[in-house]
């Protein structure tokens, strides 16, 4: 009996081995300051969590509509009204399992065999895995840190082919941290392709303001959910916007590979979006603190930083000064620093030599990450 080639090909996602090597670190009695993992340190507000209970209580146990509840497709078409002034039918609305079921029944509903999608490099490192997962390649553009790694519409072109069903885009970026700008944004909505974006870091930007690809094209597969902003990773609770053609065959998939989004942390999800928004800028003015503190430490340390990250909770600072092979340099920064950072070679060659730093973890432990790191490169 042997493993199936699409899974035995699936490369890991590294930044969980950095973690999970972490953890057994601290199991014998090391401290570790975790700046890997992109996980809010916040407990979930407790208007979401008393939302919770309450369902529980109230009988909210059972199957839900496949689609997810009407009252969450709808308030979920209200807050991408409010917010970004684009009309959503809460009948284009698939409500998920956290946003990773999202991403897979989008290309499982786009993609044929042999398709291609377009990615960014750097991009979140389990992208590709989902593309290739459906049959389909990934075809990566390269974007620079002196553009604040976005995208350029003339470089797209030149890697799209026959073949290209959709281009990908991540505004704010993980790993990067940076925003795609309006009018690169309608640029490539207007390249005449489906575009999926994942909006995931929406409610999470400290300069500017994120725009929803649906502000630019109707021909959009919208990737986002709760974990981040509302800090409810845990909950697993995401949702997908698609063009109505299309929410047939998402629901049908739904219902094969996932029957419904799990019933009491949908009517948590009503409390989040109705209640949580002055959790939400709490958290938010916080996350900036340490942003601006992370920022001005790793400049100072010698970290390269062209581009200030707006966005997210992620600095991808340039280390190529200091070593070409980003992963043998996180592990040994773990090993000998005991710092949990994550090696840029885990979203695609244009990273390699960069190490992403999450700034998800108090200023006090961030603080002690960083003058644990300065002695560790003072000592290169």
């Amino acid at each position: 009996m042997t493993v199936s080639k699409r899974v035995d090909q699936m490369t890991p996602f590294i930044v969980m081995d950095v973690l999970e090597r972490a953890k057994a670190m601290e199991r014998q009695g090391v401290s570790v300051v975790h700046l890997e993992v992109g996980e809010p340190d916040f407990d979930t507000p407790e208007c979401i969590t008393e939302a919770g209970i309450k369902a529980l209580k109230d009988g909210h146990s059972h199957y839900t509509h496949s689609l997810g509840v009407i009252e969450l497709r709808e308030a979920i078409a209200e807050h991408y009204n409010a917010t970004y002034g684009v009309a959503v039918d809460p009948d284009q609305i698939v409500v998920t399992n956290g946003t990773s079921p999202g991403i897979f029944m989008t290309f499982a509903a786009i993609l044929e065999k042999g398709d291609e999608v377009i990615i960014s490099d750097p991009h979140y490192a389990c992208y590709p895995n989902f593309i290739e997962f459906a049959g389909a390649v990934p075809v990566k553009v390269p974007v620079s840190e002196e553009e604040g790694f976005q995208y350029r519409t003339g470089e797209i072109q030149k890697y799209m082919t026959a073949r290209t069903k959709a281009i990908m885009i991540n505004s704010p970026s993980n790993p990067t941290g940076n925003l795609l700008s309006a009018e690169r944004m309608e640029k490539i909505a207007n390249l005449g392709k489906i575009v999926v974006s994942d909006e995931i870091y929406h409610g999470l930007v400290y300069e500017g303001k994120e725009r929803s690809i649906l502000e630019f094209t109707d021909e959009a597969f919208v990737l986002n959910g709760f974990s981040k902003a509302y800090a409810m990773t845990g909950w697993r609770l995401g949702y997908l916007i698609a063009p109505k053609r299309f929410i047939r065959p998402l629901q049908i998939l739904q219902q094969n590979f996932f029957i419904s989004a799990n019933a009491m942390t949908q009517m948590a999800g009503i409390a989040a979006l109705k209640e949580a928004g002055p959790d939400v800028a709490r958290m938010r003015e916080i996350y900036d603190q340490r942003r601006r503190f992370m920022i001005r430490r790793l400049r100072e340390i010698g970290f390269g930083i062209t581009v200030e990250p707006t966005g997210a909770f992620y600095v991808l600072a340039n280390a190529r000064h200091f070593g070409t092979d980003s992963y043998e340099m996180a592990f040994d920064i773990l090993e000998n620093a005991h710092v949990g950072v994550t090696p840029g070679i885990d979203f695609g060659r244009q990273a390699e030599g960069y190490i992403r730093f999450s700034y998800a973890n108090s200023l006090e432990n961030i603080e002690e990450g960083m003058i644990r790191l300065e002695k560790y490169i003072q000592n290169l």
